[in-house]
């Protein structure tokens, strides 16, 4: 090969009659030219034939790693390693042992197998976060923000050495420089380094999963969780909307999460009805009488009242809470609390608390806004009147 490149180059600067530098700066450009489409071609033949071993093994039971190794390419970019390999050989084939053009052409190549060493470990990186979210409990706490702050170090690093290669200096006093630089490299990841610290502490101390529902203090979010990054929270909320929050400020600014009511038996209803106190009254015999009557509810005897003399409101009460405990959209298992709260300019409020079966937001404002409809109706029966401010 070495007598062809001879020939080749006594060619461009002899009989075409290029001058000495320009015919060299061709014949390099020509043997470039010929090394990469060998290492092109070299590449879609090992291709080719990967591909084709793994359409085949695709009908083969395999495990999930070999999956989600096809799935992120990692065997496509290991392949890559082979054309580099190559590349690193065929300049000797050109040129002279210590020729500066070797020492260009192997750095250069050193470069391109360095990029291709990255590529293979950010794609294992996505291998093992499939691998690793494939459970619904690993689902609950993601490793996203770790990753991403992996793939930063791999790319700092990485690109630490391909500079080094690149100017022919060691990676070490190219980090020696850069810790002079310190603050301003912590300036120019600020956002990233504080979202890996709080990514941490959400995970740890479990304070926000994907699934979950979140409503900021602020009303900037209010939605369900549906991924959590390094620098960022995705949120859907209630309309369709969607909401990026910092990790951060999940860290510093309060927020609510609604995971304990959906893990719950049921979530609350806590409402008050203002009754007005020009309508309170002594019940009469006959009053008593056709409450019995009229309401199937209150026709068993009045034992949950310990007092003789019964008022209108105290009988309401009671409707309320037997109401609630025959109600089968009412977890029974769960506190169901009828009280009188302290009288106000707009009224007696009756405070029910309770909790329904349903949890799903839609569900659940129609079965408790059917439960208050009810009250508020039947409160006639009582001879109460609804506050309502003239």
């Amino acid at each position: 090969m070495l007598g062809i490149a001879e020939r080749l180059h006594e060619l461009l600067t002899e009989r075409i009659g290029l001058s000495e530098g320009f015919g060299g700066f061709v014949y390099g450009m020509i043997v470039c030219t010929a090394m990469i489409l060998a290492a092109v071609g070299i590449n879609w033949v090992l291709q080719a034939a990967f591909r084709w071993i793994t359409g085949k093994s695709m009908k083969l039971k395999r495990s999930r790693w070999w999956g989600y190794l096809i799935k992120r390419k990692v065997g496509h970019h290991i392949l890559l390693m082979i054309p580099g390999g190559i590349l690193y050989g065929l300049p000797y084939l050109f040129y002279e042992t210590d020729g500066v053009m070797i020492r260009y052409l192997h750095r250069a190549d050193i470069i391109y197998m360095l990029t291709v060493v990255i590529m293979i470990l950010n794609a294992v990186l996505y291998c093992f976060l499939d691998f690793y979210s494939t459970t619904d409990k690993n689902k609950r706490h993601p490793l996203h923000g770790l990753v991403q702050a992996l793939q930063v170090i791999l790319y700092f690093v990485g690109g630490i050495v391909i500079v080094a290669v690149l100017i022919d200096k060691s990676p070490t006093v190219l980090l020696t420089g850069l810790g002079a630089s310190a603050a301003v490299l912590m300036l120019i990841f600020k956002d990233s380094i504080l979202g890996f610290v709080a990514g941490v502490q959400l995970s740890q101390n479990n304070m926000v999963r994907i699934g979950d529902w979140i409503q900021m203090t602020d009303g900037s979010a209010n939605g369900t969780v549906e991924e959590i990054t390094l620098n960022t929270v995705k949120v859907r909320n209630w309309d369709n909307t969607i909401t990026m929050i910092p990790p951060y400020t999940l860290v510093s600014v309060p927020f609510k999460n609604w995971r304990g009511m959906q893990e719950s038996g049921g979530r609350r209803a806590d409402k008050c009805i203002f009754i007005d106190i020009n309508s309170l009254m002594t019940c009469t015999d006959e009053m008593i009488e056709r409450i019995r009557k009229d309401l199937p509810l209150m026709a068993e005897s009045n034992e949950d009242n310990a007092t003789d003399i019964l008022t209108n409101v105290q009988l309401y009460r009671l409707y309320i809470e037997r109401y609630l405990r025959h109600n089968p959209d009412v977890n029974q298992s769960l506190d169901i609390i009828v009280t009188q709260k302290e009288a106000t300019a707009y009224g007696l409020p009756i405070e029910v608390y309770f909790f329904t079966h349903e949890k799903a937001w839609a569900i659940y404002e129609k079965k408790q806004s059917d439960i208050f409809d009810h009250l508020m109706t039947i409160a006639s029966d009582f001879g109460l009147r609804i506050y309502q401010r003239p």
